[in-house]
């Protein structure tokens, strides 16, 4: 009897023990996945007097943020609802200080962290003097609110003269001297600036702008990537002091969970191919690669785009791509990443529109998935001058 006794013991505390470990390694696949879902910039770019924000949305990718919580380790800023913010004062110029964001699931159990640097850079960086700038980009720049918005914190009285390379204006426009100039064209990616040659006769009018990349000439009858060429034809030969970069939605917009690693892939080859010709050419400028932004909801997805994407699935692809570039351009001479995407608020700054959702009610909803409103571009603008404040920083050292 005591060695049935003893049996009936033994298998019934395996049973739990094996229940234990069951629901132990469960809790361990489960962190390790949350911990892969969460990435903060290593470095977050800040200046006097003009708000720096980090949306926890934006680091941490996840299906439906309310069932976290999360909690931000810091001296400085505020921890919001849904932010941290922190909008620096010139006592605060040239200092440095960490910050560690911790998450934590509803039964409060730590399931991931990150942690970066915020960096202040003092007001009166690069003032009264003369800094050159190529900004890059797709849609989001074609818009020249970003670049617009950097300009005008640029011309404040006393501040840096802001000279803009480049042979669009934006929305079809061409660059008036000393005015807003860029290379941002709408639905380009990495590889259409390597690429992108066509006849000008034989698209319409209002698409003529966007015929050409100007980097690429022809030689020997071949089409190549020339950015020297480049230089001459419009700044005079010579090498901007910054470039800038902001690609990566249309690249990886379409990517599906099963193709979604090969893209990458391919978006960073031709990366290193357009950064390689224009270091080729310009080996002392600082450049400056954009992080992918974060979309909208899913009904301003369902304005767009039907049923061909999904918030969630942008939402994915373009957090994934920031995770590999992060690694992938790490410790690059000259190459440094701008975290543009922590300070975009997707919720409120995003285009909307009225609806009628059902009888009379008529409900506010946003209707772009991927391009935000004014103010959401004004807060790209923002990070590319604490950036910029930054590096310009960097050089008077």
């Amino acid at each position: 009897m005591k060695k049935i006794l003893w049996l009936v013991c033994f298998l019934s505390a395996a049973v739990v023990l094996c229940g234990c470990n069951s629901v132990c390694k469960e809790q361990k696949t489960v962190q390790l996945r949350c911990q892969n879902n969460i990435f903060l910039p290593k470095t977050i770019y800040a200046v006097p007097n003009v708000e720096c924000n980090i949306y926890f949305k934006n680091i941490f990718l996840a299906v439906n943020h309310n069932n976290f919580i999360f909690d931000v380790d810091c001296k400085y800023g505020a921890q919001r609802a849904k932010r941290w913010c922190f909008t620096p004062g010139t006592a605060d110029e040239n200092k440095s200080f960490p910050l560690k964001i911790k998450v934590y699931d509803e039964n409060e159990k730590l399931v991931a962290s990150a942690s970066t640097t915020v960096v202040v850079a003092p007001a009166n960086a690069g003032n009264d003097k003369d800094v050159s700038i190529l900004i890059i980009g797709d849609s989001l720049t074609d818009a020249s609110a970003y670049p617009g918005k950097l300009r005008r914190l640029c011309s404040t009285p006393g501040n840096l003269r802001l000279k803009m390379i480049g042979t669009y204006a934006g929305r079809g426009r061409k660059p008036v001297p000393g005015g807003l100039a860029h290379e941002g064209y709408g639905g380009w990616t990495w590889n259409s600036f390597l690429t992108r040659y066509k006849d000008e006769s034989t698209v319409p009018p209002n698409k003529k702008h966007a015929a050409k990349s100007r980097f690429l000439t022809v030689k020997d009858g071949k089409t190549v990537f020339d950015f020297a060429n480049y230089l001459a034809k419009y700044n005079q030969g010579k090498t901007p002091d910054f470039i800038t970069v902001q690609l990566g939605v249309n690249d990886v917009f379409s990517a599906t969970a099963e193709t979604l690693e090969a893209r990458i892939s391919t978006i960073l080859v031709n990366a290193d191919k357009m950064l390689n010709y224009i270091q080729k050419d310009a080996p002392n400028a600082v450049i400056g690669i954009g992080y992918v932004t974060s979309g909208a909801d899913q009904n301003a997805f369902a304005v767009n785009y039907k049923c061909g994407q999904t918030s969630w699935g942008y939402a994915r692809n373009s957090f994934r791509l920031n995770q590999a570039m992060e690694k992938h351009f790490a410790g690059r001479k000259n190459i440094c990443m701008i975290p543009v995407n922590v300070n975009l608020d997707t919720e409120n700054n995003f285009p909307t529109k009225e609806v009628q959702i059902n009888g009379n009610l008529k409900v506010m909803r946003q209707n772009n998935g991927v391009h935000p409103s004014y103010w959401g571009y004004n807060q790209m603008g923002d990070s590319y001058y604490a950036w910029l404040k930054n590096q310009l920083a960097e050089k008077d050292k």
